[in-house]
């Protein structure tokens, strides 16, 4: 059993802590990541808790997320220690946009970090996010969209898979999802194109601005295609306790 109702008590997050970069509040960005990243894994409609939200995934090994609505220093640590020290159950995640080494202490016994380095990054989107052009000699390129997500999948000639990424388009904002290059295929200009294309449909869809949550490995690439830093990011699951 999770503890979504039983955590769902905590006391409100403080949800105002001020971005690393210009735009949205530190909580906007949360916000509209985690929505995106709903519609993006076309998982359950977040629901609102006090101190964020609870996701629900439905998948055997990240059955759900909690998610912290604050960032940085607007965490918490009081609704941290509540929400892990709560009933959960194997395959319940935890974000928290922040730096592991504030949030991970607070941790009840139970919940393992996992990821190092992680960031969560943003991007505005304008007029200039258009479409790039054919696929780079000896790749073909599928693109199609379904309700608000659009996939993209670039395959060599023959078939074989090289690179992929995804949008979730949320209102007036979008979170970029589920990035991948091939290691054979890396270094090639196939990030930077798979992204130039999301950063098109986000647009055309609607979408101002664009979120995302990294590891350290797509850093560089984002960067490289307009990305701006916002903030550290925490990821936990539970695995239970030896008791």
């Amino acid at each position: 059993m999770t503890s979504t109702s039983t955590a769902g008590h905590v006391r409100a997050a403080g949800h105002g802590g001020a971005a690393e970069a210009g735009g949205p509040t530190g909580e906007a960005y949360v916000r509209e990541w985690v929505h995106g990243w709903a519609v993006s894994r076309a998982a359950a409609p977040p629901e609102p808790r006090p101190w964020g939200w609870w996701v629900t995934v439905g998948l055997p090994q990240h059955v759900g997320r909690y998610v912290f609505g604050g960032i940085g220093e607007g965490v918490r640590e009081e609704d941290v220690r509540a929400v892990t020290a709560a009933p959960a159950g194997r395959g319940t995640q935890l974000k928290i946009v922040a730096d592991p080494a504030r949030v991970v202490p607070w941790f009840a016994p139970g919940w393992e970090p996992f990821g190092e380095g992680d960031r969560v990054m943003a991007r505005d989107l304008g007029a200039g996010d258009t479409a790039p052009g054919p696929a780079p000699s000896g790749y073909r390129l599928s693109l199609w969209t379904r309700a608000d997500v659009t996939r993209v999948l670039v395959t060599t000639a023959a078939g074989d898979f090289a690179a992929r990424g995804q949008v979730g388009v949320s209102g007036p904002s979008a979170t970029v999802d589920q990035i991948e290059t091939a290691e054979a295929h890396r270094r090639r200009g196939l990030g930077s194109y798979v992204m130039r294309h999301l950063h098109a449909a986000a647009r055309a869809a609607g979408a101002e601005r664009a979120v995302l949550a990294c590891t350290p490995a797509g850093r560089k690439l984002y960067t490289a295609v307009g990305w701006r830093d916002v903030s550290p990011f925490t990821n936990a699951r539970y695995v239970g306790t030896k008791d």
